[in-house]
């Protein structure tokens, strides 16, 4: 009996059983669809109603003011707010995929709404062909829009993230003066097209354009390829005709189209085949057309829903009231002013169970249990009959119960199903405790007060993740946490969007008393962001709560930033040094610079070692200048005597500091500020001296370059400005240079020799070495010689050396070997340099000549 009671309230559509069941009783009161302007969300959401401006209703008890009114599935209202806006009276309204009702006025304005009827800024616009031409008709899908305008224009928006408007290509027959002949439009979204761009479907006439970004094409349909008599159409000419109403399947393969002369056809949209060629018995127009699934096309009329399917008669619905029809994946929400409905195709599951007469392994095992809660034998008659087949039955039975809205008939199929589970050992037992949280949910959210009618295929479309993010958005909070918690999913997201929603909704709540409601639930968390939620806190001028929120944050990337936008910068500067991290270091000091005058900014990084040794380590590449000013307010002048000094030496890196350029003035004035500067510390008097006697260098090499114009004494060295001088002849100037610092005569000698002999002026260096007794005897000439390759002169000098070790080296090094030996003979060292020598001129074939020499010695 209860199997009849159920299928009883199907209806047959040629093979095929549909069902209709009451989801709501509606909760409002006093609202009139054929009053309003009604925008339904897919998935179950929520529903906008504002009164038509386009007709002349009655008013009753209720003000004159148009109110936006958003209620959920069951008709209790959510949120409202007062119309006050310009731009002419309201053209289309619908929620996008994330539930932001966008509503277009007649000037081509853009309003949009959240779920709480709160205005989101800015407003934007379909642009300036729709602000001059007039928005006529509006056509959404899940996130864009198609705008006709009164010029024959297409003004579409492809996505409502960019809301960027675009001009599509003009339709032969939308111009201006042709209006007059019908015209609908359908859009094909854009992931069922092969461009991934939604395409906008016209009819203009007797032809229908496909309508992209940058072309229009006209589509041309074949002769149907049904078999059945009463669908063909005897007419060989125009197969179509003038469509004045049609939409496209869930899929995007079919294309619905209502005739002038009354015919509902479907076409399939690859293939261009006609599919479904039914004569209505009215050719007005129907208000409204949808698809109910795949199987199926709905037309609705006044007081008459018809319902089309492939083949056989159609099936009619009355309603002595105005509906809405609403879309789904799997079905229609049909809402009326009084109650919600759900067609939608018996599942084969509910039909093979409950469908009058039958025998199949599910429908036993359902009369089964009712045997078995009877303490009938016939329980265990009826499970010996489908032993074979028990696992598919159980199986159908919980797809049957996840299908169902009514709980008690989801608990009897479930028990069914634990019922044959118990006699099936192959069975996976996980599917029924699967089914159970699902169904758990899904009658959590379908509940009045939440009034979310997802059916299973929704649900598992929809997913639960963005079932939380719906259900935190309406600020049912508590159920999102609990179906997070009873899935084992990320609490994070609910809590933190609590946390935000209740300081919003608590401006009046003391900062004290705030932090510990919030802490109480956001410890619940382990991990969570406590800095999103204080920057929510401060964006909403709660300055003071977001900061003792930022303390608990325990991640210092997050902590420090938020720290500095609330305009706690000590504070930030102490994380970040604490942590650290340079990159965290380094951003607190350049905001803290940007901000503080340089005193404060000073006093603020002296104490912190970090942070101002990376000051100073950056500053000394890009910011000399400020680094001068650090320095000079905590005493340092020794380091900016330094600093000073740098500088002089990169601005003779200029090109221009060369051939007597007058940069040679500023640096010698730079070195002699750092001089000043060290005299005025006893610990660098060394640095003091050094930077006098560089000052009083480059000034010597200034003018020794402006005498000879040549550019290479500066930033030479004292030895190498004598050799120069030297070599150029000067030997005056050599003298001052040499007078002037001091230059021993040792160093003098090993100089001026070695200057002669690159020149190789030898008659010069052999009369410089008469001049007076050398301070280092006879080397530095025997060295400069040698240097210069010249063994002639070199042997001049030789037998000068008064040490013997020194002249036999000299004569091993310019190849005489006899006189390297005599000298090594009679040098008082041990043998060593002869021994050394017997080593050296073996390996150069000169043994020969040592041996005799090497005996004597021996």
């Amino acid at each position: 009996m209860a199997n009849v009671s159920v299928a009883a309230e199907w209806q047959l559509l040629y093979d095929r059983y549909y069902r209709k069941p009451e989801i709501y009783q509606m909760k409002w009161k006093h609202v009139d669809l054929s009053r309003n302007k009604v925008a339904c969300a897919s998935f179950g959401g929520p529903i906008a109603v504002i009164r038509d401006d386009s007709k002349i209703v009655q008013l009753y008890a209720e003000s004159a003011l148009r109110k936006l009114r958003i209620f959920n599935s069951a008709g209790i209202l959510l949120s409202e707010t007062v119309w006050k806006h310009p731009g002419g009276r309201l053209i289309g309204m619908s929620w996008s995929d994330d539930q932001t009702l966008i509503c277009i006025v007649q000037d081509g304005t853009i309003y949009r709404y959240n779920i709480h009827a709160e205005l989101i800024e800015p407003n934007m616009s379909m642009g300036k062909e729709c602000f001059e031409q007039n928005v006529v008709e509006c056509v959404f899908w899940g996130n864009g829009v198609v705008c006709l305008t009164e010029g024959g224009q297409l003004i579409c928006i492809f996505d409502f993230k960019t809301m960027k408007p675009s001009k599509l290509p003009d339709v032969p027959g939308l111009a201006e003066d042709d209006l007059l002949q019908p015209i609908c439009l359908t859009v094909r979204e854009p992931k069922y097209t092969m461009s991934g761009i939604a395409e906008v479907l016209v009819a203009v006439g007797d032809d229908i354009f496909v309508v992209e970004e940058d072309s229009v094409q006209t589509i041309r349909f074949d002769e149907p390829s049904i078999e059945d008599s009463e669908m063909q159409n005897d007419d060989s000419g125009n197969l179509i005709g003038v469509v004045q109403k049609m939409i496209v399947s869930p899929n995007g393969k079919f294309l619905t189209l209502f005739t002038h002369d009354g015919r509902i056809v479907v076409v399939d949209m690859e293939t261009k085949q006609i599919a479904i060629d039914y004569c209505c018995e009215s050719a007005l127009p129907p208000q409204q057309m949808a698809w109910c699934g795949m199987d199926s096309v709905l037309l609705y009329w006044d007081e008459d829903l018809m319902m089309v399917g492939p083949v056989g008669d159609p099936v009619h619905y009355f309603y002595d009231e105005p509906v809405i029809l609403i879309p789904e994946c799997d079905g229609v929400r049909i809402l009326s002013n009084t109650s919600l409905e759900f067609l939608q195709r018996v599942p084969d599951s509910t039909e093979s169970i409950f469908k009058i007469g039958s025998t199949s392994p599910a429908a036993l095992l359902y009369d089964a249990l009712d045997h078995f809660d009877r303490r009938s034998a016939k329980a265990d008659e009826n499970l010996r009959l489908i032993r074979s087949s028990l696992s598919e039955a159980v199986e159908s039975c919980i797809d049957a119960a996840g299908h169902e809205f009514d709980v008690t008939r989801q608990r009897a199929l479930l028990r069914a199903a634990s019922y044959g589970q118990a006699f099936c050992s192959n069975f996976q037992r996980e599917r029924v405790q699967e089914t159970c949280r699902t169904l758990r949910v899904l009658n959590a959210v379908r509940d009045p007060a939440i009034g979310i009618p997802l059916s299973i295929q929704q649900y598992k479309l929809l997913t639960p993740v963005v079932l939380i993010s719906r259900l935190i958005n309406a600020h049912c909070h508590l159920l999102a946490l609990r179906i997070s918690e009873y899935l084992d999913m990320n609490k994070e997201v609910v809590i933190m969007h609590w946390a935000c929603a209740k300081i919003t909704a608590s401006p009046s709540t003391p900062d004290s008393h705030l932090l510990e409601i919030l802490l109480d639930k956001l410890q619940l968390c382990k991990g969570i962001s406590y800095a999103a939620v204080a920057t929510h806190a401060d964006n909403c001028g709660r300055r003071k709560l977001a900061a003792m929120l930022v303390e608990h944050e325990p991640r210092s990337t997050k902590q420090v930033p938020l720290l500095l936008s609330i305009g706690e910068e000590d504070t930030a500067l102490v994380k970040a040094t604490e942590s650290g991290d340079t990159d965290l270091v380094y951003l607190v000091i350049f905001h803290i610079w940007q901000k503080r005058p340089p005193l404060e900014f000073f006093a603020m990084i002296q104490g912190r070692v970090l942070a101002r040794d990376l000051f100073v380590a950056y500053a000394r590449c890009h910011k000399h200048e400020f680094l001068k000013d650090f320095f000079l307010s905590t005493g340092q002048i020794h380091e900016v005597a330094f600093l000073l000094w740098k500088e002089s030496w990169d601005m003779g890196k200029n090109p221009m500091a060369s051939k007597g350029s007058p940069l040679h003035g500023p640096r010698i004035k730079l070195i002699e500020k750092a001089r000043n500067l060290f005299s005025q510390t006893k610990e660098h008097t060394f640095e003091s001296k050094a930077a006098e006697e560089h000052a009083k260098l480059l000034k010597i090499q200034h003018e020794l370059e402006a005498s000879t114009k040549q550019a290479i004494f500066v930033d030479s060295s004292i030895n190498d400005t004598i050799r120069t001088c030297i070599v150029l002849g000067n030997n005056r100037a050599a003298m001052k240079v040499k007078t002037e610092f001091k230059v021993s005569d040792k160093r003098w000698y090993w100089l001026k020799a070695f200057a002669l002999a690159t020149i190789k002026d030898w008659a010069a260096l052999e009369k410089f070495s008469k001049e007076k007794r050398p301070p280092m005897g006879f080397r530095p000439f025997v060295e400069a010689c040698i240097d210069a390759d010249e063994k002639a002169e070199a042997l001049k000098y030789i037998p000068k050396l008064s040490d013997l070790v020194e002249r036999g080296e000299a004569y091993a090094r310019i190849g005489m070997a006899k006189e390297a030996a005599d000298a090594a003979a009679q040098a008082n060292d041990g043998g060593e340099l002869l021994e050394r020598f017997r080593k050296t001129f073996v390996q150069n074939a000169i043994f020969d000549t040592l041996k005799m020499p090497f005996q004597g010695a021996s």
